[in-house]
């Protein structure tokens, strides 16, 4: 899916007023984007890592949770995304996955630049 446009926010893939309506102020806003960030600097990585070691299985359970919180903060385009390649992992092999993933990953790195520059 990667892409370049932007949400007119100025953000490729958050979505500071969806967020905003799902956690209600800015404060909260910020602890849950720090835990995200947290959470994609530590996962993004790690479902590479277990896919190229052919965990598909473990992978997948890093997907879902993504999948689960992804939608309080970004555009519906990055939520299909992440719900396409969980699903796809439920029954695909480590091989298939891992291209669809690194799709995928640049677009979660998109989502990690864009949390930095909000918080900035």
């Amino acid at each position: 899916m990667s892409t370049t446009s932007q949400n007119g926010q100025g953000f490729t893939f958050l979505d500071v007023e969806r967020a905003l309506d799902q956690v209600g102020d800015v404060a909260a806003l910020h602890e849950m984007l720090d835990m995200l960030q947290d959470s994609l600097e530590r996962d993004v990585p790690k479902i590479a890592a277990l896919l190229a070691e052919g965990n598909v299985k473990s992978a997948n359970r890093l997907l879902h949770a993504l999948k689960g919180f992804i939608p309080i903060f970004c555009i519906d385009a990055l939520c299909d995304h992440v719900t396409r390649v969980e699903t796809f992992s439920k029954t695909a092999s480590a091989e298939d996955v891992t291209p669809l993933y690194a799709v995928l990953r640049n677009d979660l790195e998109k989502l990690q630049s864009d949390i930095d520059h909000y918080m900035g």
